[in-house]
């Protein structure tokens, strides 16, 4: 059994315990209107930065213990970050939905509720909570259910990051009519990291009016301006930031402006 199968089954058992006490309507308004991740991240001159709030992880065990997400988002925030992520799984990753409630009072930001989206039930917590973008992981559900819950999603006027690993699940993220795709550099299978990933599968995904974002193993800037020749406007940072002893030098270096073509 993979680590992705092992995580899956917990969802399963996670989505029982949520409909068996969740409350929530699907008409729950967010707590507050954020701008479109989509739109800002198109409209930038420069690599935008989704940073990740990530106590925790199956490949590199304990990051960072003792964050406070409310300080660590701010940070990001104030750094420039053009989006914030927070981790929400417990069991794999340590984060919970209090921690996005919380970073979702702190900052006006897009904000991203990062999980192993299964069901609808998932996707209306995530919306009460506060975020304004869901994930769906292309390797953790068939086509046709993975399109229900982007179209529900969307009904609810969240964005979605819609995940691919390869050639085949760019195709499925076609199908489905993804408009924002990212490209996971880690193998949810061996959780070893390739950027060589976002070029092969960014080459099939090159419409002018998709957004894609390259995910795991940004460490230095030539790693976002390997991503950035590949097509990728934006990048999604957990452990490098986690680690970073100064936030602001790391988004610095990462925030690269993209080439402009002359006229």
């Amino acid at each position: 059994m993979t680590i992705l199968d092992e995580i899956l089954k917990q969802k399963e058992l996670e989505v029982q315990e949520l409909k068996a006490i969740y409350s929530g309507g699907h008409e729950a308004e967010p707590l507050k209107k954020r701008p479109s991740l989509y739109d800002q991240f198109m409209d930038s001159g420069n690599m935008n930065v989704i940073a990740e709030v990530k106590r925790a992880s199956p490949s590199k065990g304990m990051i960072n213990q003792d964050v406070d997400p409310v300080a660590q988002a701010k940070a990001y925030a104030t750094a420039g970050a053009g989006a914030i992520s927070v981790l929400t799984d417990r069991t794999f990753f340590k984060g919970s939905m209090a921690d996005l409630s919380a970073v979702a009072q702190a900052v006006d930001v897009p904000l991203l509720c990062k999980d192993f989206m299964i069901d609808e039930v998932q996707i209306d917590a995530a919306k009460e909570h506060g975020a304004s973008i869901i994930l769906l992981i292309a390797a953790a559900l068939p086509e046709s259910r993975l399109k229900e819950l982007y179209n529900y999603a969307r009904s609810q006027q969240l964005d979605v990051l819609f995940e691919v690993h390869n050639e085949e699940e760019a195709e499925t993220a076609l199908r489905v009519g993804a408009n924002i795709v990212g490209i996971n550099n880690r193998n949810l299978k061996t959780f070893e990291v390739d950027l060589g990933v976002t070029e092969r599968v960014a080459s099939l995904l090159q419409q002018t009016d998709r957004l894609l974002i390259s995910e795991s193993g940004m460490k230095v800037k030539e790693d976002i301006e390997r991503v950035r020749a590949a097509g990728a406007k934006g990048i999604l940072v957990g452990e490098t930031l986690m680690r970073s002893g100064d936030i602001q030098q790391t988004m610095n270096q990462f925030r690269i402006p993209f080439t402009k073509v002359a006229k």
